[in-house]
């Protein structure tokens, strides 16, 4: 898998014959194979997961796929004042909280015309399954052939200095819960907050997800432009079982072969 870090949250993951782009909103996408099957996700509706533009990628690429958490849901009415291009809306999914759904995978691999009737009845999937946010909208666990991806949006324990006992047991409860539900899973590769306006309390999420899971590797995102973070978290001694595992990032455009 070839990994490439958009900015903020969004990341983009090419295999095989799929395209994996996650809350883009701002920033240089790079050129895909316009033979694999793109799919476009949005964990939520927030500004800086989610923005119109994306619909712009059923105008360059033959097969796009947008998967938009149920908070994003649209009306024909809405999506022509956004000016949603009609050829992405019949490819706008929504997907709430806590679910499996499975997508199939259109491709003209191989010269196989996506049209044909061996194409439509034995078509590839993706399997997609969404974590509830401990602020809006899902976490995503993609797995396509032998990966699995973890994408957590704006799932995290946001945790902060002056909250009440209330807003910190609600907080830590509702991320705990989600993570009880894939304690333990294998991730060939995750997508997780780390956010420095959280101060002392910047690695909480993220250190319980990599206590709780058996992720291979992991990218922190959601990080403001603060790239120190990563290097401040990896010196943390609470970090020294997985250290190793934290790709280290240092600038937009950056990829990653895994």
């Amino acid at each position: 898998m070839k990994i490439t870090y958009i900015h903020h949250s969004c990341f983009s993951v090419e295999m095989e014959d799929v395209v994996l782009i996650f809350d883009y909103f701002k920033g240089n996408l790079p050129n895909f194979d316009s033979k694999k099957h793109i799919f476009l996700f949005a964990s939520h509706k927030h500004p800086d997961h989610f923005d119109f533009n994306i619909f712009e990628l059923a105008n360059k690429y033959p097969h796009v796929s947008f998967i938009l958490s149920n908070d994003i849901r649209m009306n024909e009415a809405y999506m022509n004042r956004k000016n949603v291009p009609t050829q992405a809306r019949s490819n706008i999914f929504y997907i709430g909280k806590n679910v499996t759904s499975t997508y199939p995978i259109l491709t003209n691999d191989s010269g196989l015309n996506t049209k044909s009737k061996e194409n439509l009845e034995n078509p590839a999937s993706l399997m997609i399954e969404t974590l509830k946010s401990t602020d809006e909208g899902v976490a995503f666990i993609v797995s396509h052939n032998d990966k699995v991806i973890y994408h957590g949006g704006d799932l995290n324990w946001w945790s902060w200095q002056g909250e009440t006992e209330d807003d910190y047991n609600s907080m830590t409860n509702n991320f705990k819960k989600e993570m009880d539900i894939i304690k333990g899973r294998e991730f060939d590769a995750a997508f997780v907050p780390l956010d420095p306006r959280q101060e002392d309390r910047f690695y909480w999420g993220f250190d319980y997800f990599m206590k709780n899971t058996n992720t291979k590797k992991v990218f922190p995102m959601h990080f403001w432009m603060d790239y120190s973070i990563i290097f401040k978290l990896k010196g943390l001694d609470i970090a020294k079982d997985y250290a190793d595992k934290v790709m280290d990032i240092n600038e937009e455009g950056q990829s990653f072969e895994i």
